[in-house]
């Protein structure tokens, strides 16, 4: 049966609850087919995936090589219970320890992140014996009861009160305040907080602080220098174990593997999903040091889940992995940061709308302000009109990408060519003299 396009739309809505959303206002997005780096809708409309979905398809869409893997692994075996050894487990897990630098060669696998992140609190909390955990204020971890928990922007409020023994602590740039002027002064004052914040709750009472390395959602915002090195040192000092969650940040989104590369250090625990697969198929990833292996080798794990290790998930990601080596796409992304750079300071000089923009590899976000006193566009947690008629030009000028509160995404697969960015910031240009019309001088 072949439907129309409102006869999808209608029976999707009346049918499927969609996400972070009342259903009746949801105007859904219809795709009939994707490639590359764009999206078509059943009419015709080309639109350029400039956030590559949810940050995630990293090689592009239907890329040939890992449709045939997972055709392939679909024909040799579909699934098994996870206490299992299959030979797609065993070269993955091997590519992995590879990939991810530092000492982490272990891995559990997970469905998504939010399950990869569940499981890190879960190992932490077994490894060490204890029960707090640190989290930031600036941050998403996931859409579970555990990972709202840890989660701080106003996502997790319906779902409060949330799981007990998280602490929460500001960012090294929280929304409405600041640690210092330069890297050096906002290092070095956030992390004379946490250590007050540790000295209170009590160190030995903390089993680990889980980070994004860099905020995603709340920001895009790379550590500051020096912070990430300083953060280590100091949760070391007090036995806290460091969790990153790279789950939008890794596997090459910021031109490095891992996020943490840019900052020298290893943390203890690592999480990935999104980009692990590309978004192909559901997979994540929790990855440990050698001596949290070692611990679980003679300790129970007390973990599972009916999907972990599925092979065709894990067929998937080694698929993608071999792809982004093969067409150096974690060097594309480093590449192209210059030019995502050069376009947003250009956008900033000529629209008095544009607060700010950042970028890291290819993970950027521009911030939209309404006054020269640099107050935001939309307050947190608000909207501003001008701010959904820049979504709806987006929409219709054919440019996919997340508007919230008072800035819009710049996450595009790091398949994308210099002609498609500028193809989008062209859009986005176009765009911001709607803003510019609501700045009040």
């Amino acid at each position: 049966m072949t439907l129309s396009t409102q006869e999808m739309i209608d029976l999707c809505k009346k049918h499927t609850m969609y996400t972070w959303s009342a259903g009746d206002a949801v105007a859904p997005l219809p795709i009939a087919k994707a490639q590359g780096c764009w999206l078509w809708t059943p009419e015709g409309q080309k639109i350029l995936d400039f956030n590559a979905q949810l940050m995630s398809v990293l090689i592009g869409h239907q890329h040939p090589k890992v449709i045939a893997a997972m055709k392939a692994q679909i024909d040799e075996l579909i699934f098994v219970y996870p206490q299992t050894a299959t030979q797609v487990r065993a070269r993955l897990g091997k590519l992995m320890s590879e990939v991810v630098p530092g000492d982490i060669n272990s891995f559990f696998f997970t469905l998504g992140g939010a399950e990869a992140n569940e499981n890190a609190i879960r190992a932490a909390r077994l490894f060490t014996g204890r029960h707090k955990i640190l989290a930031r204020h600036r941050s998403y971890h996931g859409g579970t009861y555990m990972t709202l928990g840890l989660t701080g922007d106003p996502r997790r409020w319906p779902s409060e009160p949330g799981p007990s023994g998280i602490v929460r602590v500001m960012d090294p740039r929280p929304y409405n305040f600041s640690f210092g002027t330069t890297d050096e002064e906002i290092t070095a004052n956030n992390l004379k907080y946490l250590e007050e914040v540790i000295m209170t709750e009590g160190g030995h009472n903390i089993a680990a602080m889980i980070i994004e390395t860099v905020t995603g959602t709340n920001g895009v915002l790379p550590p500051p220098k020096g912070y990430l090195k300083g953060l280590k040192a100091l949760l070391e000092k007090h036995g806290i174990l460091l969790i990153c969650d790279e789950v939008m940040a890794g596997m090459g989104r910021t031109g490095k593997w891992m996020a943490f590369e840019h900052g020298g250090i290893v943390p203890d625990i690592v999480t990935m999903a999104k980009g692990l697969t590309s978004s192909y198929f559901p997979l994540g990833a929790m990855g440990v040091s050698d001596r949290i292996a070692d611990h679980f080798r003679k300790n129970v794990y007390w973990g599972g889940l009916t999907y972990n290790s599925h092979p065709v998930g894990l067929a998937t990601a080694e698929a993608v992995i071999k792809v982004m080596q093969e067409e150096k796409l974690v060097e594309n992304a480093a590449r192209l940061e210059g030019l995502m750079r050069s376009e947003m300071d250009r956008l900033q000089k000529k629209h008095p709308s544009v607060l700010e923009g950042r970028c890291i590899g290819l993970f950027g976000m521009i911030d939209l302000r309404k006054d020269s006193k640099n107050t935001p566009l939309a307050p947190y947690n608000g909207s501003h009109p001008a701010m959904n008629k820049l979504a709806a030009f987006f929409k219709q000028e054919g440019l996919f990408t997340f508007t919230r509160w008072n800035n819009f995404t710049c996450n595009p697969p790091l398949c994308i060519t210099e002609a498609e960015m500028k193809h989008g910031f062209d859009i986005i240009d176009r765009g911001l003299d709607l803003t510019d019309a609501a700045f009040e001088g």
